[in-house]
């Protein structure tokens, strides 16, 4: 394994990091996160990859009215399976600035936990933020050749997370400034905010750019989705998540 892991790492190093750093935004790819035959979580009616859909096709909507020059890519636009790999080499065979996902939480304990959380790759500083990364990546055993896509990577191993999150090192600064920001924009639109956090999510990992995962909110709590089941709600949490991204171009290109 750590073979793999060091070639992996090589071929990491290898691709466009200068591009990725540089000061311009120019182009941003937007991953919806589940889709297919892989629903993602799902409440009453609710179900993650059709909410997760909307959200990213809202967000993208937003900046390429307000950011003509900047050219918005899409994993995907409609209800289709996607491997991890394939979302990861999308944004990497676009030289892609900035890389977001959006997703939809559910805790099956509680129905009290509530709010965004936004994550960065990273080591697991809890046992939930390890749970989530695990569960998320299962997604890997539904695609076909996933052990030569994948290098052999062990979904049971939590030491295989920790190895990968090395490989983000060079983006986390950038990246934990995006996620601050998504996090401090949500309130302003009513939303709970559960801070920034950091997990191995295989989709961050495969990414040569400054990158995040955004946990909407909790299908399992009411009020959560009353904001995720809605066209409306589904607006105001794209308008936090682009407000983010409109400060941190700014910021960056300043």
């Amino acid at each position: 394994m750590l073979k793999n892991l060091k070639v992996l790492l090589f071929l990491l190093i290898t691709l466009d990091i200068a591009h990725a750093q540089s000061g311009k935004i120019r182009t941003i790819v937007i991953d919806a996160g589940h889709g297919g035959k892989d629903p993602g979580t799902q409440h009453s009616k609710l179900r993650e990859k059709d909410i997760a859909l909307s959200v990213t096709l809202k967000l993208g909507k937003k900046i390429e009215e307000h950011f003509p020059n900047v050219k918005v890519i899409y994993t995907r636009k409609t209800d289709v399976f996607i491997p991890l790999h394939e979302r990861a080499a999308i944004a990497n065979r676009n030289k892609a600035d900035l890389f977001i996902c959006i997703h939809v939480n559910a805790n099956p304990y509680s129905s009290k936990l509530s709010g965004s959380e936004t994550y960065v790759m990273g080591l697991h500083k809890t046992e939930e933020n390890l749970e989530l990364a695990m569960r998320e990546n299962e997604v890997i055993l539904m695609e076909d050749n996933y052990k030569k896509n994948y290098k052999g990577y062990d979904l049971s191993s939590p030491m295989a997370n920790i190895m990968l999150a090395n490989y983000q090192n060079a983006f986390m600064k950038e990246s934990l400034k995006l996620a601050s920001l998504v996090e401090k924009q949500f309130p302003k639109v009513g939303h709970r905010s559960r801070g920034v956090k950091q997990a191995g999510f295989q989709v961050l990992w495969q990414t040569a750019m400054p990158g995040i995962y955004v946990e909407t909110g909790y299908l399992t709590n009411s009020a959560d989705k009353k904001i995720l089941g809605t066209s409306s709600g589904q607006d105001k949490l794209a308008d936090a998540i682009f407000k983010a991204v409109k400060a941190y171009k700014e910021d960056k290109e300043k």
